[in-house]
Order: C-alpha cells, then sequence, then structure tokens
C-alpha cells in the first residue's frame, strides 16, 4: 500500500480475492481501527465467520443479505450493520455490490 500514515489513495492499494466472487482492498487503518472495501460479484458469499472485532458496516452499492447470529435481513444500498464481537455473521450478494467495512481493532491478518 503506497500511502502516508494519514492518506491513502484508491490506485495505492493492493486488491487481493479471499473467497470466489469476492475482492477487497484494505482503504485505511491504525492499530485501534481498520476501513476495508469490499467488493461483491452477483451471488458471491461472504462465508459465515466470527472474530473479537467490532464489526461495522455500509452498503456503498448492490444489496445483499446479512445473516447475524442466525438472523436474516436483506439490506440495499445505503443500509448498514453491526456486529458485535464474536457473533457469527456473513452476507450473500443478491446483486453485484460493495460493502465498507470498519473494525476495531484493526483486523491484524488482513494485514499478512
Amino acid at each position: 500500500m503506497t500511502s502516508s500514515a494519514l492518506f491513502v489513495h484508491a490506485e495505492g492499494a493492493d486488491w487481493i480475492s479471499p473467497e470466489p466472487g469476492v475482492t477487497r482492498r484494505i482503504m485505511v487503518y491504525l492499530p485501534e481501527m481498520m476501513m476495508v472495501e469490499v467488493a461483491f460479484e452477483k451471488d458471491a458469499i461472504g462465508a459465515a465467520h466470527s472474530h473479537p472485532h467490532i464489526q461495522a458496516s455500509y452498503v456503498a452499492e448492490g444489496s445483499f443479505a446479512v445473516t447475524i447470529d442466525g438472523k436474516t435481513e436483506v439490506l440495499k444500498q445505503g443500509g448498514s450493520f453491526i456486529v458485535p464481537p464474536n457473533l457469527v455473521h456473513g452476507v450473500t450478494a443478491l446483486e453485484k455490490g460493495r460493502l465498507i467495512d470498519t473494525f476495531t481493532p484493526h483486523r491484524a491478518e488482513f494485514l499478512k
């Protein structure tokens, strides 16, 4: 990631593909917080998982079936959700879309 400590330009962030039909890039982070852009192809799945971080996500584009702790709701562009630590959660892209995920503290495993 080519950036200063406080500013990151879109062209400076590397995209990776953690799952089929899903790509992500770290937008910016400090030890206390991380912001990540995640792009999904239609029908792509962000597999159910849990982690000790608080996660807040914003639907920047598209629509998603979001499941948190066994409860599922459909969120469209402009919607958001928050996941407390250690709850199982995942998403399915109902159309091509993007999420902006924030984590506190940062996800150290994303930096490897």
